[in-house]
């Protein structure tokens, strides 16, 4: 269930009223103190997030619209720098990552760009940016191809002279140029009017200082250098130099004031709610909560506001980064993950604020703009203003656009609840495929020592099988050794002489994790495998770049003859990937190169392949994985991403209340259950007949219960407040009883009038 705000017109009159208020400007993209100008004039915008990679190129034209039909001024987008350079000086820009088609749509639609180049995005995007190739690996010895990334000082695509700062320059020139031969950008008829360079840098420079600043310098000076023709911004960095200006990320930005006195006022990123991540409750943020809280920023004499996310969207194949987040990117946003309009906001608002008192905006033509608010977690205040009365709900701001009659609270924005339905529309007839971890492969190695896993793995798997071959003797009680391996993260596998021993995992707050249990060894030779599993690379944080993933030690087996031994420094054998991986089973060719069984159900380390044909009609489709335990998915040789159903959400889920502070932890759902049970399936993926369904299961589950269902819209109920007048006759006084707008997800809508 969502919220859905009233309809989107009550904005567009808001919005006027204000604007009546702006004086005009000259130049074609620029900017003063109040606002971003446009052609010579100051305007209002109202932006929302789409990510063109969390969805398929066939849904982009409905997504812009359905932004525009809710009031969007301004598509926002990032850059995706991995996955337009997937290796040194090659360059993807086809399919999902098709840049310049997404941007042209939005030209299409009457919208405007801002273009988030980074090329650095954060995003829970998997490691935020490219991993850069080391320039040796003969330190430690290892086979030719097998190379090792080397630590920086804050992430692999940030800081370091020489490298990381000339690759970072020659992707954002790209981009640029890219940009500029299209004709994209606003002075040569295009839709691009802002550009951002970096992502949220300010707070390493706290504690990285002078080298920290330096780069921020540079980074501005060279983006400055390209002569976009468009203002360049710079989230979260407070010494942002001109004429960049420094904008605002967060749940409130009220507080924020930019580093100079003629840069305008802009919340770049306005968070709609909190990522998912498996393991944890599924966060939500009530609508009149950020409501309230887009309206205290308008009102400071704002006129950019950026929802993060305006749709979500799906992270695909393996681009979830955190570690742990998930699949969906759902964000709670407007546009949910499957392009079904959730809610509309509608509140557009402006300038200063104060305690149950009125910001009052006045032109030398007598147009007039109010705002009152009443900050209390708890209590109505009633307010005397011009006159009159007004009583304010707790936590909440009402908007006079003349000065005397109220057309919109903030705690009263007449919210729709779509109870959505997830309607069975097939199962499958499977065959499985056992894989092998106990016969390594001709790309296997031995080297002295642990090695860690992202240098091995360079993140083309998740996956990385470590084995120890031990010659020991039983002590003479017969008593079982315990085995201690410690581990960088994410998820391991213990197995003793080809059996699996145990499964043990850490969580979104620490990967880190440490197996510590009785084996049972047999006299002779013994074999320990260990199979390490990385579940997305991190993309944030200090040093983040530097952190490690899978076993490097110790590990050591205590209880034999001679007492303890310390395993770390032994030879040890690796093989980075599966068997599977490498026999391309995801894949129609590659799955016709193997015996296919019968299937077994909770048989751990299984692939399973289904064919089936597309559903009837045009819902958006999912698969239902609730009967499985862990890992991923592919369909007709597409990744639809990682899955864990098995892994329950732990924390505190209740009563939402939207008054008072939001934090990503407020609002949650799903404590107990899986953080995420169905997993987007894109219809343009889909053949009518014959497609070919994969499926790699690590855990063990029971594949007979995997259905395909169909998104659906089981019922829809809304509430709008008497008090509340139609924002469409508030200039003409001609008012009539509340309304409100039912939107279905099939196009219609009806209209209620209540008696």
């Amino acid at each position: 269930m969502a919220p859905a705000a009233a309809a989107p017109a009550g904005l567009a009159a808001v919005m006027l009223a204000v604007a009546l208020l702006a004086a005009s400007a000259s130049a074609a993209v620029t900017y003063d103190r109040k606002a971003v100008v446009v052609n010579g004039q100051r305007r209002i915008l109202l932006s929302g997030s789409i990510h063109y990679p969390r969805s398929v190129p066939e849904m982009w034209p409905d997504l812009i619209q359905k932004a525009k039909d809710g009031g969007l001024d301004v598509v926002q987008t990032y850059v995706f720098w991995n996955g337009h350079e997937p290796s040194p000086g090659q360059y993807y820009f086809e399919g999902r990552y098709d840049l310049v088609h997404f941007i042209k749509l939005v030209k299409q639609a009457g919208l405007y760009v801002h273009l988030c180049i980074g090329p650095y995005v954060c995003a829970e995007w998997n490691f935020g940016c490219p991993l850069q190739p080391s320039r040796s690996a003969a330190a430690l010895e290892l086979p030719e191809g097998h190379r090792l990334r080397l630590p920086s000082s804050t992430g692999q695509c940030r800081y370091r002279v020489n490298l990381e700062q000339a690759e970072m320059q020659k992707f954002t020139t790209k981009i640029v140029d890219m940009m500029k031969s299209e004709g994209l950008f606003e002075w040569q008829g295009g839709p691009i009017i802002l550009s951002q360079i970096e992502n949220e840098f300010g707070p390493l420079e706290w504690d990285q200082g002078e080298p920290a600043r330096a780069y921020a310098s540079w980074a501005a000076n060279m983006a400055v250098k390209l002569n976009i023709g468009v203002p360049w911004i710079m989230c979260k960095e407070d010494d942002a130099p001109d004429p960049i200006i420094n904008t605002c990320n967060g749940f409130y930005c009220d507080w924020f004031s930019p580093n100079k006195p003629h840069k305008p006022t802009m919340w770049t990123e306005a968070w709609t709610a909190w990522y998912t991540g498996f393991g944890i409750p599924v966060p939500h943020r009530p609508v009149e909560d950020l409501a309230y809280g887009v309206a205290k920023f308008i009102q400071k004499g704002s006129s950019f506001v950026n929802y993060y996310m305006y749709h979500g969207g799906t992270n695909f194949e393996r681009t979830a980064g955190g570690p742990f987040i998930a699949t969906s990117y759902d964000y709670d946003a407007p546009i949910d993950e499957y392009g079904v309009a959730n809610f509309w906001y509608v509140f557009l608002l402006t300038m200063a604020t104060s305690y149950s008192m009125a910001s009052v905006f006045k032109s030398s033509t007598g147009s007039c703009v109010a705002f009152l608010e009443n900050k209390d977690k708890v209590s109505y205040a009633r307010v005397a203003f011009n006159g009159m009365h007004y009583d304010l709900p707790p936590w909440s701001i009402s908007i006079l656009p003349d000065c005397k009659t109220t057309v919109y609270n903030t705690a009263r924005v007449g919210s729709q609840i779509s109870q959505m339905k997830m309607e069975w529309a097939g199962g499958f007839t499977w065959q499985s495929y056992n894989e092998d971890i106990n016969s390594l492969g001709e790309e296997s190695f031995t080297t002295v020592g642990l090695l860690e896993q992202i240098n091995l793995t360079r993140d083309k798997t998740d996956y990385l099988c470590v084995e120890i071959a031990q010659d020991e003797q039983f002590l003479s009680n017969g008593k079982n050794s315990t085995l201690t391996v410690m581990s960088a993260g994410h998820a391991l596998h213990i197995f003793i002489n080809g059996q699996l021993t145990e499964t043990i995992y850490g969580n979104v707050e620490d990967p880190r994790l440490t197996y510590r249990g009785n084996v049972k060894l047999w006299p002779g030779s013994n074999t320990i495998s260990c199979l390490s599993i990385a579940v997305g690379l991190p993309n944030v944080g200090e040093h983040f770049g530097t952190w490690n993933a899978g076993i490097l030690g110790p590990v050591t087996l205590d209880g034999l003859n001679e007492g303890r031994r310390d395993l770390t420094w032994q030879k040890w054998t690796y093989q980075v990937g599966l068997k599977g991986e490498t026999l391309s089973l995801h894949s129609l060719t590659g799955s016709s190169s193997v015996e296919w069984g019968e299937p077994m159900q909770k048989q751990p380390l299984t692939w399973y392949k289904a064919f089936f044909n597309a559903p009837d009609g045009d819902e958006p489709l999912a698969l239902d994985m609730s009967s499985m335990g862990k890992r991923q998915i592919w369909i007709n040789g597409q990744g639809i991403g990682r899955y864990w159903p098995g892994y329950k959400a732990s924390g505190t889920c209740g009563i939402c209340d939207y008054r008072g502070e939001y934090d990503e932890k407020k609002c949650q759902t799903n404590c107990g259950d899986s953080s995420q049970r169905w997993y987007h399936v894109p219809r343009p993926w889909l053949n009518p007949t014959g497609n070919l369904l994969v499926i790699f299961e690590e855990w063990g589950g029971d594949p007979t219960r995997i259905s395909m269902v169909k998104r659906t819209t089981g019922s829809i109920c809304a509430d709008v407040s008497e008090w509340q007048p139609s924002m469409k006759n508030w200039h003409t006084k001609d008012y009539e009883k509340a309304k409100i707008h039912l939107h279905c997800s099939g196009g219609a809508r009806k209209k209620f009038r209540r008696g």
